[in-house]
């Protein structure tokens, strides 16, 4: 006897979102409006930022301080207008951001289950903006299950 799969659904939306410069947005509640309105019940959500000098993480969205010692830390790690920089066409924090956002990713697979995103008590889904003005930025959620 054989059991019927559910069909697989796919479903996938955009949004801007505005950063203020360098440092965090969350956007957790715009997933999970994306994710609410693909109608998937159990799959994965697939967030992906369409930019090269920000990045997306997944982090303590309860206590700031823990996002200020991550962009302390990363102020020490990747230093702006670094003379080891040659990329430098948008000024001095254009390589350093480039930098910062290959070692975070601008991608995230998150589970879902029961129509919701799987995240622990105190996650949330940040765009990390690494240049020092403010940007517009696109990001695209790809919900796929059933």
């Amino acid at each position: 006897m054989s059991h019927a799969q559910p069909a697989t659904h796919v479903a996938q939306s955009s949004f801007g979102v505005h950063t203020r410069g360098r440092g965090f947005t969350e956007i957790t509640e715009r997933v999970r409006e994306a994710l609410l309105q693909s109608g998937v019940h159990t799959g994965l959500a697939h967030v992906f930022v369409h930019h090269t000098s920000c990045s997306l993480i997944l982090c303590e969205n309860a206590d700031a301080t823990v996002r200020g010692d991550l962009e302390r830390w990363f102020a020490r790690l990747v230093v702006d207008g670094d003379a080891l920089f040659e990329h430098d066409a948008e000024g001095p924090d254009d390589m350093s951001a480039h930098v910062r956002s290959v070692l975070t990713g601008v991608s995230l697979s998150l589970p879902v289950h029961a129509g919701k995103l799987l995240l622990g008590t105190w996650q949330g889904v940040f765009l990390w903006e690494h240049r020092t003005e403010p940007h517009q930025r696109k990001v695209t959620v790809t919900v796929v299950g059933h």
